[in-house]
């Protein structure tokens, strides 16, 4: 038990550490007190949880087993009658226990502490409305990149010589519009979700972008001066901050239950949506067909049948060539926005399948926490009585790899389910199924004192033989 404390409360502290390294950016020039600081470190460290518990399972597992088996202890446990299996109970038990509070921890404290985390810096925003600027630097705020030169005031609400890039949503370019001013006034209400900037003395640049392509070589663009310019800017675009392998998202603030009401919810939306998107297509492309060429078809007279004549195949070819070319280019105008509303609706579906796949996810891990505490300890402890090597050093190097290993399928098998390429079940728990094996494989081989080299005889062998007569055979004939 010392062991693991002293292994969780390091790699806690490490995480931590990158934590700190991780929010720099808002942290250091933003004249926050010390009790702030510590108020926002607290809150995101619950979410290091999940990292650092499995690898001090593991890490501890192979110290204290490997340090039994290298100084015989293991050895006297036997001559006792003790087996491993024994050895192991209690352990085993306790880590059992662990689990439990690791998924009690999962599903209710980080949840809880994702949402004061997101409240504290939505706060702090609010309060200390220049604490999202920092003077002489590009800071990222909603779709806007602001730079100032000078902040004054009590709360660095004045601000001196604004560049402000708002970023293009469209067709994937970059910012295309600029705004320069003299001053800037920042300010901020306790209960509103915007954050107020007022700027004067300025000018306004924007590109403009048109449909025809041929048009854009021209680099078009709009400018004009103003005295007062107010910009209104979403909080919760500020709230959205990158911890672990993730941006803060609203699945991971909800328990179990509240996932589960999110997922039944989200699954209906989303079903209803397919329908009416399927249906507004077809009552789409009706309408227009009916709209568009009711007076090109029905006014038309069709030539006299010729007597007979063979039946013609082509439908068209009983129109002019007038009539003809209309009806072609009214299909291919309707198939083109038929086309365009198809890639919307998939482009809306693809969000809305993505946001449904990340809330299974969530229920998924926290489970996922619970075993991997479990598969951790079967793969540290069997492994350390094989290895038999205590203390730092080659311990650290298996856990460091294992847990690696581990972390990369974990990760790459959540973004494939993200992206919908696999369920999400099997995304959050490939990397528990792919190393159950292994843990399965360590403990049978420590019980049974096989050691961790494996035999490939049965493999070598019957070339040897083969080798052997061959070599023989040529000794007879000589």
């Amino acid at each position: 038990m010392i062991t693991f404390t002293s292994v969780f409360v390091i790699l806690f502290f490490i995480f931590v550490l990158q934590g700190i390294w991780l929010f720099i950016a808002e942290l250091a020039g933003k004249d926050l007190d010390f009790f702030t600081i510590i108020k926002f470190l607290s809150f995101y460290a619950p979410t290091i949880v999940p990292l650092v518990l499995p690898l001090s399972v593991l890490l501890a597992s192979i110290m204290t087993f490997g340090s039994f088996a290298e100084n015989y202890e293991f050895a006297a446990m036997k001559s006792s009658g003790i087996s491993l299996q024994r050895a192991m109970k209690m352990l085993t038990i306790t880590i059992g226990i662990l689990s439990l509070v690791s998924f009690f921890f999962a599903n209710n404290v980080i949840p809880d502490a994702q949402y004061k985390f997101i409240n504290l810096r939505k706060t702090i925003v609010q309060q200390k409305p220049a604490m999202a600027i920092a003077e002489g630097q590009f800071n990222s705020i909603g779709t806007s990149n602001i730079k100032v030169s000078k902040k004054s005031g009590d709360n660095g609400e004045f601000l001196e010589d604004v560049t402000m890039h708002v970023k293009n949503n469209n067709m994937g370019l970059g910012a295309n519009t600029i705004i320069k001013a003299k001053k800037g006034i920042l300010t901020s209400e306790d209960d509103s979700n915007y954050l107020q900037l007022e700027l004067y003395d300025g000018y306004y640049y924007e590109d403009i972008h048109p449909k025809k392509f041929e048009e854009r070589k021209r680099l078009p663009f709009a400018k004009s001066s103003f005295k007062k310019y107010v910009i209104n800017i979403d909080l919760t675009k500020l709230n959205q901050a990158e911890i672990d392998d993730g941006n803060v998202t609203s699945e991971k603030m909800l328990t179990v239950p509240e996932l589960t009401y999110t997922l039944d919810s989200l699954q209906k939306s989303y079903n209803k949506d397919v329908m009416s998107y399927a249906e507004n297509v077809v009552m789409r492309s009706d309408n227009i067909f009916r709209k568009k060429n009711q007076n090109a078809i029905t006014n038309v007279t069709p030539k006299a049948p010729i007597a007979n004549a063979a039946p013609k195949k082509d439908l068209l070819s009983i129109f002019t060539p007038m009539e003809r070319k209309q009806i072609l280019d009214m299909a291919k105008s309707n198939a083109a926005s038929t086309e365009f509303s198809i890639q919307s609706s998939k482009t809306d579906l693809e969000e809305k399948t993505k946001n449904i796949n990340n809330h299974w996810l969530a229920i998924h891990e926290k489970f996922v926490i619970a075993y991997s505490c479990l598969l951790m300890f079967f793969i540290g402890a069997p492994l350390g009585a094989i290895i038999r090597k205590g203390g730092l050093g080659l311990p650290i190097v298996f856990a460091i790899l294992i847990f690696i290993t581990f972390h990369f399928i974990n990760t790459f098998g959540r973004k494939l389910a993200q992206q919908d390429t696999i369920p999400p079940y099997l995304g959050a728990w490939m990397a528990s199924i792919l190393m159950t094996p292994f843990a399965i494989i360590l403990t049978y081989r420590a019980t049974n004192d096989i050691g961790i080299m494996i035999n490939f005889d049965w493999i070598t062998d019957p070339f040897i033989k083969l080798f052997n007569k061959i070599t023989q055979n040529n000794d007879d004939n000589n």
